[in-house]
């Protein structure tokens, strides 16, 4: 069978080479030091990164690593890795797939190179940032990197960006039926679907109405050509768009959504999840919290170990029994069927180009 000219690249946001702390410091240094992650001017930037977080974070988010770090190596690239497998088993040996990270091992080039080295003769590329919603310090950062690369290594090529797809029904399912088991098979009390936060002024600096975001009252609920590029939005409506799926108002527990992670002393994105689990279990009474993170398509040191280890101990230090942390879609069946569907479309509108 003839080779495709189109192949398949799926990007992930990365991990360090290891848990030591000499590997922390080269990854969070090419981390934090994009301008759409922390996006103050570069000398601010630098001064923030060498002096306040690159002395102590290393250490810190080494031991947080090492909690978490599988026999195979890192949760999230070995995951991705099982994602390019299956995904190359759907698609066949003609259409080559590789997998590249924005930060650390392998990049974005080593992808570009990837395919290059399997087909020579490949000329367009259909790139999937696997991130479900779209913002700067994600989907965005991957396209700016990704165009980076390409056109100055491999210009002739053409690249193709999957879209945020925080909406589409085949992922919808997948992220619900990821989710079911869980709430299924425990008696909890409430489900939490946390988010990645974000600086609110990364909102308002892609509302592209400029007086929308952050601005308009209920804005996350009044139709706005913003939306297109708002977080937050796409958030809610992940939230939305699951709870439809599985029925939760039928249910006999509460959801809701927060967002996790924030650094620095700038306004993010709230309720904090990790606010929030103490407020479920203080005010609220919840004894038994599941806990979903969307945002995330693969379980990586976000879920495993702020969520499912010290979001838990915090949970009950605050009066609760119990945190369930749901599993990310990772390389589930439903998934990789996502995946081959969109690949699919791809390459069936190539070859129907080229006949």
């Amino acid at each position: 069978m003839a080779q495709s000219n189109t192949g398949i690249l799926l990007v992930n946001l990365g991990s360090p080479d290891s848990y030591e702390p000499a590997d922390l410091k080269v990854y969070l240094r090419e981390f934090l030091t994009d301008k759409r992650v922390i996006d103050f001017p570069a000398p601010i930037r630098k001064t923030i990164v060498e002096a306040f977080i690159l002395p102590f974070r290393p250490k810190e988010s080494g031991e947080a690593y090492e909690l978490i770090w599988w026999d195979e190596g890192s949760p999230l690239i070995v995951i991705t890795q099982r994602v390019i497998d299956k995904l190359k088993q759907r698609l066949g040996d003609d259409v080559p797939v590789s997998m590249g990270m924005r930060y650390g091992n392998p990049s974005i080039e080593a992808g570009f190179d990837e395919l290059m080295e399997k087909n020579p003769n490949l000329d367009r590329v259909f790139l999937i940032p696997l991130y479900p919603q779209y913002a700067m310090a994600t989907t965005e950062t991957v396209i700016e990197k990704a165009k980076e690369v390409w056109q100055s290594k491999y210009p002739n090529l053409q690249v193709e960006f999957k879209d945020a797809f925080y909406d589409d029904p085949d992922y919808v399912k997948a992220l619900g039926e990821s989710i079911r088991p869980y709430i299924d098979e425990h008696d909890i009390d409430h489900l939490l679907f946390s988010y990645h936060g974000v600086p609110e002024r990364q909102i308002k600096k892609r509302d592209i109405t400029g007086d929308h975001c952050l601005k308009c009252e209920d804005c996350c609920n009044v139709n706005s050509p913003a939306h297109t590029f708002c977080y937050r939005h796409q958030d809610l409506m992940t939230t939305k768009n699951a709870a439809e799926y599985l029925d939760l108002d039928s249910r006999d527990f509460t959801y809701s959504t927060a967002f996790q992670s924030k650094l620095g002393i700038d306004p993010w994105l709230t309720p904090a999840t990790d606010a929030e689990l103490v407020r479920l279990a203080e005010e609220e009474g919840v004894k038994k919290v599941a806990v979903c993170c969307p945002a995330f398509i693969s379980d990586c040191i976000e879920t495993l170990e702020e969520i499912g280890i010290r979001g838990k101990e915090d949970f009950v230090e605050a009066g609760g029994e119990d945190l369930i942390l749901i599993p990310c879609v990772n390389d589930s069946d439903l998934w990789i069927d996502t995946l081959e569907k969109w690949c699919a479309e791809k390459l069936k509108v190539k070859k129907v180009e080229a006949a």
